[in-house]
């Protein structure tokens, strides 16, 4: 099922013309289909965002208005440009579908389950949020639902592991890890605390060996150390 898009004929491209369709709170967009040349079109950015709620970038479209070549047609969005600053939408690419060629989309991956590995202190990581996956246009799916519930500590899913919908074929690398249990982090041990040193004259702390008989007393203050690499006395 496909969302109806509502679009203008645009006939001028350009900065200034681009500046005056946002004035009039639309923003120019560009149509591609396999063997014609682009098309420009101009699309409300709030009419635009209403049309991709139900499945986000991967919502089929069907074009209404933009003239005879362009009303009627199919499409997915291609790409976006957001303003730096304000974020808002100001340019977007469509492209045209064919309901029986295959297309290459990307689809968020959902945790589904409870890991026993979560269970029992490890953390949850996923590597990937999405997967690229190619299927025809009527079986994009909204997610991508990866089961945990059989996890342990430091057990993995990949890409080959998935169960996936009839129709849909990932094209990731096989070895790609999705999701996987980590131990939890091991507790830093603090260092232990450097031996105070007494102060000259004062008596060793309680416990503390004595210096044992015949040692040397200490150097006198002041006493010259030896010259680097002077040989001993």
């Amino acid at each position: 099922m496909s969302s109806t898009l509502s679009i203008e004929t645009r006939g001028e491209t350009g900065k200034g013309p681009a500046r005056r369709l946002r004035v009039r709170g639309l923003i120019p967009g560009v149509f591609y289909g396999p063997g014609a040349q682009p098309r420009s079109f101009a699309v409300s950015p709030k009419t635009l965002i209403e049309a991709l709620s139900d499945r986000g970038e991967n919502t089929l479209l069907t074009l209404k208005g933009g003239g005879q070549e362009l009303d009627g047609k199919l499409a997915l969005l291609k790409e976006y440009q957001r303003d730096p600053v304000s974020r808002q939408l100001v340019h977007v690419d469509l492209l045209e579908v064919d309901m029986k060629r295959e297309v290459t989309v990307r689809i968020p991956v959902h945790v589904a389950g409870k890991a026993p590995g979560v269970e029992k202190g490890g953390i949850l990581d996923m590597p990937m949020h999405q997967l690229h996956v190619r299927c025809l246009p009527d079986k994009i799916p909204g997610h991508i639902d990866v089961d945990v519930s059989t996890l342990e500590m430091n057990h993995s899913l990949h890409v080959k592991d998935l169960k996936l919908p009839a129709g849909i074929r990932v094209i990731d690398p096989e070895g790609y890890t999705v999701v996987t249990i980590l131990p939890p982090a091991a507790e830093e041990v603090a260092a232990p605390a450097a031996a105070a040193v007494p102060a000259e004259g004062a008596a060793p702390a309680e416990g503390a060996a004595a210096p044992a008989a015949g040692a040397a007393a200490p150097a006198a203050a002041g006493a010259a150390a030896p010259a680097a690499g002077a040989p001993a006395a």
